[in-house]
């Protein structure tokens, strides 16, 4: 299945890329999520007609993400206090979601928990970890946290 992307799609393409991609790949997430539509001489046309539109969009977006980058990188180290044993571990876990809510409460800018990678899972053990944000296809910002035990 051949389609057009209207925005850039990690490890696929850019924007306006025509790109071959499997039939359920395209059908079930490309098309209904807008990011692309099918390669016909009619979408062609009208993807071309608004092309410079769908750039302008493009680098907003972008400078929107930078902006939130300097921003969650100007505040030094980021601290979420949890219930902790003697030994350092955390009665329970710090996750994704605690971590969106820290970033957003301490930054002043509102990050999602999609946005916050942990490939090792959620922290288990007090300590000061370093943490990735994916906040665009092209913008990463890296920050610091601090999980301390409650007192």
């Amino acid at each position: 299945m051949e389609v057009i992307l209207l925005k850039k799609v990690e490890n696929l393409g850019d924007l306006g890329e025509k790109v071959a991609v499997k039939a359920g790949y395209g059908r079930n997430f490309l098309l209904p999520t807008g990011a692309a539509v099918s390669a016909t001489e009619e979408n062609l046309k009208a993807f071309e007609a608004r092309r410079a539109e769908l750039e302008k969009e493009a680098a907003e977006l972008l400078q929107a993400a930078e902006a939130r980058k300097a921003k969650l990188e100007a505040v030094a180290s980021y601290t979420i206090s949890a219930k902790a044993g003697d030994e350092g571990k955390l009665f329970g876990s710090i996750g994704t979601s605690d971590i969106a809510d820290a970033c957003s409460q301490q930054a002043g800018v509102e990050v999602s928990k999609k946005e916050v990678r942990l490939p090792e899972g959620p922290f288990h053990n007090i300590g000061s970890y370093e943490i990735v944000l994916h906040l665009h296809t092209d913008v990463d910002a890296s920050i610091q946290l601090e999980i301390v035990s409650e007192q």
